[in-house]
């Protein structure tokens, strides 16, 4: 059988990330999609493990040659998937975990609609992320701006996901997830 591509988005913000860990560690067969970025990275991200961090020419290359499964700009940078991250794993039976924006899980699901579970992590409340957003101090007043823009066009999309699960308690979120996981491979059967 094949592996199952379990796509999770949110609003920048909204916890994806921890709650991404605490599902890979709990899941240690599934694999990790690394996307391709045109941005440079943060000091804590590694090549090859966060993103692979590669030059607008390399992207274009890519994009030209159709090796992307979904691609697009996100403020100023490029952000893909490569069709060899997905590929690879579900064809041999794994199942991949991706961390995709809205436009990007709704291409995945139009390319995987078999092998495809989509979940929205979304705050408790939008005044929450907010506060989330504004605390992390990473930002400059231009990409919070713009983080908080999206976030409109975002809540447009959350009807388009299998499932939305809220992150009020992040090991509560993962644990749901992890369900999630279980009944679509069931379902499957």
């Amino acid at each position: 059988m094949k592996g199952l591509a379990v796509v999770i988005s949110g609003h920048s913000g909204a916890g994806k990330s921890t709650v991404i860990d605490l599902v890979m560690k709990a899941l240690p067969d599934m694999q990790f999609s690394v996307s391709c970025t045109t941005r440079k990275p943060r000091a804590y991200e590694v090549d090859g493990v966060n993103y692979y961090f590669i030059t607008e020419e390399q992207f274009d290359k890519y994009v030209e040659d159709d090796a992307f499964v979904e691609h697009t700009r996100t403020f100023t940078y490029h952000y893909g998937t490569l069709k060899s991250e997905i590929e690879r794993s579900i064809c041999n039976g794994l199942d991949i975990l991706l961390e995709l924006n809205v436009v990007g899980a709704e291409n995945l699901k139009k390319l995987y609609p078999e092998d495809c579970l989509t979940i929205f992590i979304d705050p408790p409340s939008i005044d929450d992320l907010k506060a989330r957003l504004i605390g992390r101090n990473s930002e400059t007043p231009e990409t919070l701006a713009r983080r908080l823009a999206e976030i409109d066009f975002e809540r447009t999309k959350i009807c388009n996901y299998d499932h939305v699960v809220i992150n009020d308690v992040a090991e509560d979120c993962a644990n749901k997830i992890l369900e999630l996981i279980k009944t679509a491979h069931q379902n499957r059967i």
